[in-house]
Formats: structure tokens, sequence, C-alpha cells
């Protein structure tokens, strides 16, 4: 059976309604696949239509926050995205004849003290061979729908991406740790290991943000408890965080990454080792199919081989 017969134009669909559809299929709106193609929503929205007017079927049913794939689109978008991620990444491996001048910056985004620590010194030798850099600090959630908008390349997740709209890689484990100054560790003394949560009521906790995330998260896989406390002290920076710490504020936990100096120094002490510590794992995110750019595949690479050698 001749495939062309679908189209109720009698034509085959060109090559940019096919991207513009990926595009909007696996941003998940049409404002988000404008974004990433770098064109307006009136381009999009005709594209759409065009191709939907050849094919003959419907590939998107509209809704107030974004559109949902039928059946048929699926099927589609199955069919075409490794061909044309072939021939994306093909284009942008030749790039425009005579193309000359400074690279597009690379957009990266992802917690401030995971960045500033852990990845921001590892990217000094591409730096000298030319890439360039355009970081952003936030939460994850955020991020990663600004990821699907087109305005990140790559992002530092602390979850891991459900869906068909953004790519991952594994990138690094942090184990999270009960800390406070020496103080607190001379009152508590064994107290934690003998009494579990209850030796700490009454001790102030700092903490992320008013909802404790990394406390309760502690609490729940360590003492199989669910925290209620209300944080002494909130400042939306671990590294804050830690300084107040090692100032004797009050106790709370850390990355071990972020702590591993204050640690070796003293200037902090574990208020406790559980045999089974939390972990969390880091994630690197993308959008699915080729980079916009060579420099986009040769920073994910690079954190990615850095990490891995680093072995955290």
């Amino acid at each position: 059976m001749d495939d062309r017969k679908s189209d109720g134009n009698g034509g085959l669909p060109d090559l940019n309604q096919l991207r513009t559809f990926l595009a909007v299929y696996r941003a998940g709106a049409f404002t988000a696949g404008a974004r990433v193609l770098g064109v307006s929503q009136p381009t999009v929205t005709a594209q759409i239509r065009a191709l939907e007017g050849r094919l003959g079927r419907e590939l998107f049913e509209r809704g107030p926050r974004g559109v949902t794939p039928t059946p048929f689109a699926d099927d589609l978008a199955a069919r075409i995205a490794v061909p044309l991620d072939a021939l994306g990444a093909a284009g942008a491996a030749v790039g425009p004849p005579g193309e000359e001048g400074p690279a597009e910056p690379v957009h990266l985004a992802g917690p401030a003290e995971f960045l500033a620590h852990s990845v921001l010194p590892t990217l000094a030798p591409l730096v000298e061979r030319g890439v360039r850099l355009r970081v952003a600090f936030g939460l994850t959630d955020g991020l990663l729908d600004e990821l699907r908008a087109g305005r990140h390349d790559l992002v530092v997740s602390t979850v891991r991406p459900r869906g068909r709209s953004l790519a991952w890689l594994p990138l690094s484990d942090e184990e999270f740790v009960l800390v406070g100054a020496p103080v607190w560790a001379e009152r508590l003394g064994d107290r934690i290991a003998a009494e579990g949560p209850a030796a700490l009521h009454g001790v102030p906790l700092v903490a992320y943000a008013e909802d404790l995330p990394i406390l309760r998260r502690y609490w729940r896989h360590v003492f199989g408890r669910r925290l209620t406390a209300v944080p002494a002290v909130t400042v939306p920076d671990l590294r804050a965080v830690r300084a107040a710490v090692a100032g004797g504020v009050g106790v709370s936990v850390l990355p071990r990454y972020l702590c591993a100096a204050e640690l070796a120094s003293g200037a902090l002490v574990p208020l406790h080792l559980p045999e089974d510590p939390p972990i969390n794992t880091g994630f690197l995110v993308h959008r699915p199919g080729p980079p916009a750019h060579a420099h986009v595949a040769l920073v994910r690479d690079h954190l990615v081989r850095h990490e891995r050698a680093t072995g955290r």
C-alpha cells in the first residue's frame, strides 16, 4: 500500500512541517515548541494545521495547559524521530558554509550550590577551547519547565524527569549527612544513636526552605519518622546553611560533597552515622534529539565523563 494515500492533499509533508510536529510533540505545547525552534507560535500553529491537512488526521488535542498527541501522532513521531534527529545532527556538524565568529553559548542551569562547587570549576578546559557558557540557578521543577520551553540546553536535576519531552543521563550520587558545630556535637553526645530523633527535640534546625525538604527526607529514610518541626532559620542557599551551622546556629542535613572540607577540619561534625545514609542521584537533562549545536554535546559529554571519573 502506498503511504501517500493518507495525505489528504496528495503530496508528502515537507521537512519543516515534520520538524515542527516533532518539536511540539516533545515539548507538549505549541508555545514551547516555537521557543525550541526559534520561531513564532503562529508559525508553529500554521505548520501543524498544514501538516494535519496534508495527512487528513488530527495530530493533537488542544487543552488549557498544552497539547496531547493522538495515537496517530504517537505512531508518526516513532517513525520520523530517528531519521530527523540524524539529519539535524549532520546539519549541525557541517554548519553553514563560511560560518565564522564565536559559537553560540551553551545555556546550563541547575542548583546554585552544585554548579558552583562541582560543575563550573571543571569547565575551564572547554572555555579555553572556545566554549561560551550562560549559567542560571534555580529549583528543579522550574528549570525543567524552562528546558522544555527551549530556554536552557542542559539542566542538572535533582529528580529524574518523566515523560517523553526530556532525555536524561545519570550524573552523580550525593550522600546526605546530619551535621552540627562541635558545640552541638558535645551537647548531643551519643544521644541520637540511643534515642533517635527524640534527642533532637528543641534543637534549632537550619533549612533550605520552610518545608524542610532535605531534613524531611533524612528523617524518613534514617529514622522512619515524619519530621513536623518548624525551622529556626531558613536560607535558600545550602552554602549559607553550611555557614550558619558551622557558626553554631543549629543543626542541618547537607550533601557530603558540600561540607567535606568542614568535616575534615572539624568545623562541622557528623552527628549521626547510619549504616544506610540517604543517597540522591543527580541527572543531566536535555531535550531529545540532536543538540542545538556541537558545544552543547561537548559540555554534556565532558560533565558525564568527569563525574564518572571522580566516582561521586
